[in-house]
């Protein structure tokens, strides 16, 4: 049976639609450490660990933001689980205009993405899916962030860091490319990887004891 899906636009709907449920344990369906480190600032570690493999790979004239949410979604979905067990995924892009700014294939991508970024506005899109059953629900977050205007030099020393690998338009705000970033507008966590609040509300629709309490 396929999953529904339920995208941000109707989440206020369903918030309360499945009771909490404290035997539920949490699946990642991620293997990022940064957002195994925004999890913990929540207090909340998953019982297991479960990257999906999928196919990421852009549709022909896929908008950013419709890619970002079919693969968190796509991720959910490919995630085995029990009944017991709710899988937590997410997605996160880079957006210059209509294209898409993904991870790195190399050092010389990473180049070509930050001197691309330099000196201009771009989005980073994160779209977080939580599955329960064979319910699936989406939501994302967009963040405008500014790159001040990149030197050769700047470029070459951030990638001597090697903190490009791995991370969507070939940077991370949290380590050394902070210092090209004097703006943002939107949330911090969602460009790391895990906007919190999104995260806990729709965890909360699915039934996970996100806040704790007593049975």
């Amino acid at each position: 049976m396929a999953a529904q899906s339920c995208r941000d636009t109707c989440l206020g709907d369903i918030m309360t639609t499945i009771s909490t449920d404290h035997s539920l344990r949490l699946i990642l369906g991620s293997g990022s450490p940064r957002r195994l480190e925004l999890l913990a600032q929540i207090g909340e570690t998953p019982f297991a660990v479960r990257p999906p493999d999928i196919d990421e790979e852009p549709r022909k004239a896929e908008l950013p933001r419709d890619y970002v949410n079919r693969i968190a979604h796509e991720k959910a979905a490919a995630v085995e689980a029990e009944l017991d067990e709710v899988v937590l995924c997410a997605d996160t892009s880079v957006a210059l205009g209509r294209r898409i700014l993904g991870k790195p294939v190399d050092a010389g991508q990473a180049a070509e993405f930050l001197h691309a970024l330099s000196g201009r506005r771009h989005k980073v899109i994160t779209a977080v899916s939580v599955k329960r059953g064979d319910r699936i629900w989406v939501r994302d977050v967009q963040t405008t962030v500014s790159f001040k205007r990149l030197s050769d030099t700047e470029v070459n020393w951030y990638l001597a860091t090697g903190d490009w690998q791995g991370k969507a338009g070939g940077y991370g705000i949290q380590g050394p490319a902070s210092v090209f970033i004097p703006w943002t507008n939107g949330s911090f966590h969602a460009v790391m990887g895990l906007p919190l609040p999104e995260t806990a509300a729709l965890l909360t629709a699915a039934g996970y004891p996100i806040f704790g309490g007593a049975p």
